[in-house]
């Protein structure tokens, strides 16, 4: 019952009723706009890419992942209208790769957002359904980004570790699903294991607002404020021995939980 209590407070206070008519605007221009950037951005990512590989000569999961970078920066464009977003802990310098990023998970659109991050060279570690989106899954392998549900958990350490060495920011969900009621669930260790195992440090991501504006079990996007904020980075050091990983990640979520908790 208490459970149950809970649930329904946070559904009430979550989704206060809106003007129908702000609701439906909302959803007429930011998926007509994402629909047709995603077409547009299909069309030109070759003649895009073949500029960039010439005038920056860059590796082509590098290019890859500026475009995903560069996408997440237009949607956040889009939605600007329908939302106050603000960020913290977000400015260059403030997160340095290489680092592994841990935020929390409320909303299929949480990965848009990560278009705030200062940098574009990041390996997303998720779960296999993004890569059955046909018009996803081919920037999707090109950027090299690791499918951990499917791929064997020592192919995928081994990946882990070639990204850390090359500079580059992995980013794990440690939930690996949705959060229902917006609080933390049940952490994942592989990117404690990572941390532990390669000494680079992981830098909590707080996310607030994004379960508001577009919930599990929702079809349609509501006006919220989302707010992101990036804690100080954790040090594996601090978690010696061999259930080191463990401690880590029961002292990532517990700092995560009292900061969402704040923002909330």
């Amino acid at each position: 019952m208490h459970e149950e209590k809970r649930k329904s407070l946070f559904k009430s206070a979550a989704f206060p009723k809106q003007n129908n008519l702000i609701i439906i605007l909302m959803n007429l221009w930011v998926f007509s706009l994402l629909v047709i950037m995603t077409v547009i951005g299909i069309i030109i990512s070759s003649p895009a890419f073949l500029i960039f590989k010439i005038t920056r000569r860059l590796e082509n999961f590098r290019i890859i992942r500026l475009f995903v970078w560069i996408y997440g920066r237009a949607w956040l464009a889009i939605v600007k209208p329908f939302t106050r977003f603000q960020t913290e802990g977000l400015k260059k310098g403030d997160i340095t790769p290489p680092c592994i990023i841990v935020p929390n998970h409320l909303s299929f659109f949480d990965t848009f957002f990560m278009g705030a991050l200062p940098f574009s060279n990041v390996c997303f570690a998720i779960r296999s359904w993004p890569f059955r989106m046909a018009w996803y899954n081919p920037f999707m392998r090109l950027a090299r980004y690791l499918d951990v549900e499917e791929t064997p958990w020592e192919e995928s350490f081994e990946a882990c570790k070639r990204e850390l060495l090359n500079g580059a920011a992995l980013l794990f969900f440690p939930e690996a699903h949705r959060s229902r009621d917006g609080r933390l669930g049940r952490f994942y260790s592989g990117a404690f294991k990572v941390s532990v195992a390669t000494g680079v440090p992981v830098v909590p991501l707080c996310l607030s607002g994004t379960g508001e504006m577009y919930p599990p079990g929702q079809r349609l996007l509501k006006p919220a404020k989302v707010r992101l904020k990036a804690l100080p980075a954790v040090n594996p050091d601090m978690f010696p021995g061999p259930y080191g990983h463990m401690e880590m990640r029961k002292f990532v979520k517990a700092l995560m939980a009292e900061e969402i908790e704040k923002m909330r």
